[in-house]
């Protein structure tokens, strides 16, 4: 067995590779599946609501998270390769559905998958909770996040080209099959069993959130993360209805978002175990106000295409910072659930921001919709002013 953790460049690729194949989802379904069902004369306001709703397993976290802590017994490991599983048995048999023909079962399936894959996000959230410190938590969640934005950015180009030149049913086989690949390394990684006790998780659960700085934390996180759900969930419908873009490049601009994000989560995680948390969010959330606001002047693919790099640099940057301060308030003995919580909390406001915007777009257009993006990240700022971080690692 591989003691990963242990080992600095080791420990950063097991969680930057199980973080890939969340991406791997997050491209199957906002840039695969928005693009499949529109091609399929799904309207746009239905489309983004099917993709949110599938999506809802990212915001039930805080289900998943009690069930990984409550037998922590038995490691982080084995939930990791429990909801690989299950993911990957979905996507198999969602590439024998026609959604065309079969709509809700099509849905069902990769609602199930998503399932899976929230019980390998909060698993390995616990984990990386569990051997990361105060010095290395913003590298750790740099590694962690370029792994999903480079899944994400792989995925959209990969599976979109898959599905247009071979049919979209393989394209959700090669993801199942993909996540298949990614989950063999966790098998041979050794884990160390801190706590060998089932944990008494609502009353110390109940204890962590009668903190004020808990409670802003827990604001906090739906509104930072709401612009990232309205741009993934628009934009690849915005280069389709609205610039007139083939699937194909489609697919190679979608791909710009993840991978700067990925480069963008990186110096994220540098930035804020250098600078702090708070000073790091005001800058990164502060730009991001300013060039989300600007794609009101996108009018072809190499603006957006220049606009949208720029974006995903600093959502990268402050998604990483986000994530890290998650994991400094969070209590490693409810490590999955209290994590969880924060982070299924900002998955509520990318998902609900998300299925928003077709109804936005269909009533207002997208260079409004697109303000609107810009205008939350104003109150986030103004929570982001109160929380009050403490410097202690408690372990």
């Amino acid at each position: 067995m591989i003691d990963a953790t242990r080992n600095g460049s080791l420990k950063y690729y097991l969680f930057f590779s199980l973080y890939f194949s969340e991406g791997l989802m997050i491209a199957i379904t906002t840039a695969v599946t928005a693009v499949y069902l529109r091609t399929q004369g799904v309207s746009i306001p239905l489309t983004t609501l099917i993709v949110g709703i599938v999506n809802i397993p990212w915001i039930l976290k805080f289900v998943w998270g009690p069930i990984v802590d409550y037998f922590i017994k038995y490691g982080r490991k084995t939930f990791i390769i429990f909801g690989g599983i299950l993911s990957i048995t979905a996507m198999l048999l969602v590439s024998l559905v026609d959604p065309s023909i079969s709509l809700i079962p099509f849905a069902l399936l990769i609602f199930i998958s998503h399932i899976g894959i929230g019980f390998v996000d909060v698993a390995t959230d616990a984990w990386a909770i569990d051997v990361s410190t105060d010095k290395d938590r913003g590298k750790i969640n740099g590694a962690m996040f370029s792994g999903q934005y480079s899944g994400w950015a792989i995925g959209a180009i990969l599976l979109l080209y898959i599905g247009s030149t071979f049919g979209y049913s393989f394209a959700y086989l090669t993801n199942g099959i993909l996540i298949l690949l990614i989950l063999i390394f966790p098998f041979f990684v050794k884990e160390i069993v801190k706590i060998k006790q089932r944990q008494k998780i609502a009353s110390i659960a109940v204890k962590e959130f009668k903190n004020r700085s808990t409670q802003l934390v827990a604001l906090f996180s739906p509104l930072v993360f709401m612009n990232e759900g309205m741009l993934s969930f628009i934009m690849p419908i915005f280069m389709k209805d609205g610039l007139g873009l083939e699937p194909v490049q489609i697919g190679l601009i979608t791909a710009i978002l993840p991978i700067t994000l990925a480069i963008g989560s990186i110096i994220g995680g540098i930035t804020t175990d250098k600078i702090g948390r708070k000073r790091a969010l005001y800058i990164f959330l502060g730009l991001s106000i300013i060039f989300t606001a600007s794609l009101i002047f996108v009018n072809n693919w190499w603006q957006l295409s220049i606009n949208y790099g720029i974006i995903g640099i600093l959502m990268g940057g402050h998604s990483t910072v986000s994530c890290a301060l998650f994991m400094d308030v969070t209590n490693p003995r409810i490590g999955a659930t209290q994590y969880g919580v924060f982070t299924g909390l900002g998955n509520l406001g990318l998902n609900g921001g998300g299925m928003a915007t077709g109804t936005m777009v269909a009533m207002l257009g997208f260079s409004r919709t697109f303000l609107y993006a810009a205008w939350v990240f104003g109150p986030a700022l103004l929570i982001l002013y109160y929380i009050r971080m403490k410097k202690a690692n408690r372990k």
